[in-house]
């Protein structure tokens, strides 16, 4: 099974497993899903993740091809030619053809560390693959997250409106018996009619917003887009102790993408020292055998074998090698700076969903409290009304004012959660690998496998990621669909 199968889902309580695979779904199916199978199901199947998964597999061939730089090389090297003329005149047995097979076998010995350099560099590319893909799993758990969130949201948003039409439609019966008594004017009837019209209309927006909402975490998943997604939970309000310090510190230690840029940096460091090597010789070691058989230049049979060292050494470029070093050292330059911007970024980013956090738990509880004060309001305006001593608009502001309070206390609901769980993504709260342990095993020498295996929060996730082939793309079924002309 591939590894985007099985790796963990990373939630607030803590890290999760799993190994759900992904089966064809029709167009009518309906889902039952919540939460953990979102997430869980993004895991599996999401592009990002694959596309992560591939960049670690190019990294980890261009280790193996750096590795094998310093490696004998082995060539066979085949000339054939046609010849004629005088020299060549007093050699028939040839037939005026020439061939020319020489095997060879060489090796560089010593290139100013410029190979050993290039080892460096693809070893940090392969630790900086494992950390982006880390990454991209936290981004598409986030976003699975946010996706379900806010169908939470539309639901709640759609109940919301549905009451509210309800009340509306109480009212204007109760205005339309009044009228029939004679006791309220026709104004009154008008203007509650329009007022439940316009509730409806909202109803009816509500819904199609579920519906894109829906729709949207479905092409998510790979879902056909018309799969009916039936969602099991509802939007909770669970306190956080969190400190923004504690976050911070937090997140600069354990993000993959501040670790990734770490690694950059020595990826340019190493660039350096390669660099470098302009300056120094380049030594190189060969032995070739010549496999023609009788040279006709020498009437002699040559099969014998030669072998050399070779020794080079630029004493001159033309400042080439100065030039490539300076673009070296602004490329680190620039690296370094690029790591210093997201750092701050990060801190950055860690504020703002810490300080949104908890500027929606303010407002669950104020909103709460809001609610009570607008159902006693609604409640005092319509009994006014049937009193004859209250008026209808009094009634219809009351009822736009209990809805806006639900609303709100939903809206601030919806903001808290994924207020928290952009906090989790900006904190770096792991998905597959612990990012200071992986870090730790490198700088212990082991290998991007073995810190793979050191860092990994479960079974599944210590083993190598693999590719797998792409997932075709999911449509609707348009087999009914009906041919049309846009005029």
């Amino acid at each position: 099974m591939n590894f985007s199968k099985r790796i963990g889902a990373a939630l607030a309580v803590g890290i999760m497993s799993f190994s759900l695979g992904m089966g064809s779904v029709s167009a009518v199916d309906i889902v039952d899903i919540d939460l953990d199978e979102t997430i869980q199901r993004a895991l599996a199947n999401n592009r990002a993740i694959k596309r992560s998964i591939a960049s670690r597999e190019s990294a980890y061939w261009a280790l193996r091809q750096a590795r094998r730089q310093m490696g004998p090389t082995l060539s066979w090297d085949t000339v054939a030619n046609y010849a004629r003329g005088k020299a060549y005149d007093n050699y028939q047995d040839f037939n005026h053809r020439i061939f020319t097979n020489t095997a060879s076998v060489s090796m560089p010995l010593y290139a100013g560390n410029r190979y050993k350099e290039g080892r460096v560099q693809a070893r940090y590319g392969l630790n900086t693959a494992d950390l982006t893909l880390e990454n991209s799993l936290q981004t598409v758990r986030l976003t699975a997250t946010n996706y379900y969130f806010n169908i939470l949201r539309c639901r709640n948003e759609i109940e919301v409106y549905e009451d509210n039409v309800r009340t509306l439609q109480e009212h204007l019966n109760n205005v339309n018996a009044q009228f029939r008594a004679g006791t309220v004017a026709k104004a009154d009837v008008l203007a509650s009619e329009v007022r439940l019209a316009n509730a409806r209309q909202t109803l009816v927006t509500a819904q199609n917003e579920y519906d894109i909402a829906v729709a949207t975490l479905s092409n998510f998943l790979l879902l056909p887009a018309d799969t009916l997604l039936r969602t099991q939970d509802q939007l909770t309000y669970q306190k956080y102790d969190l400190n923004l310090a504690n976050c911070t510190a937090f997140a600069l230690e354990n993000r993959p993408d501040v670790a990734a840029a770490e690694y950059a940096i020595k990826q340019a460091e190493s660039g350096v020292r390669s660099a470098k090597a302009g300056y120094r010789p380049s030594v190189n070691a060969s032995v070739s055998k010549n496999l023609s058989g009788k040279n006709p230049f020498a009437d002699t049979y040559s099969e014998g074998w030669t072998a050399g060292v070779t020794a080079s050494w630029n004493i001159f470029d033309n400042g080439v090698t100065a030039a490539q070093v300076k673009s070296a050292q602004a490329a680190l330059n620039q690296t370094q700076e690029s790591a210093a911007e997201l750092r701050e970024a990060v801190q950055l980013e860690v504020q703002s969903a810490y300080l949104t956090l908890n500027a929606a738990e303010k407002n669950i509880s104020t909103t709460r409290l809001a609610i009570a004060s607008a159902e006693e309001d609604y409640k005092i305006a319509v009994v006014r009304y049937q009193a004859g001593v209250g008026t209808n608009l009094d009634v219809m502001d009351a009822s736009d004012k209990l809805t806006q309070a639900r609303n709100n206390y939903y809206t601030a609901l919806y903001t808290y959660n994924t207020a928290k769980a952009s906090l989790d993504k900006a904190m770096g709260i792991p998905v597959s690998i612990d990012v200071v342990r992986y870090v730790a095993a490198e700088a212990d020498g082991k290998s991007a496998a073995e810190a793979r295996e050191e860092a990994a929060l479960t079974m599944d996730s210590a083993e190598v990621p693999e590719m797998e082939d792409p997932t075709p793309v999911v449509t609707i079924d348009l087999s009914g669909a009906e041919s049309f002309t846009y005029e």
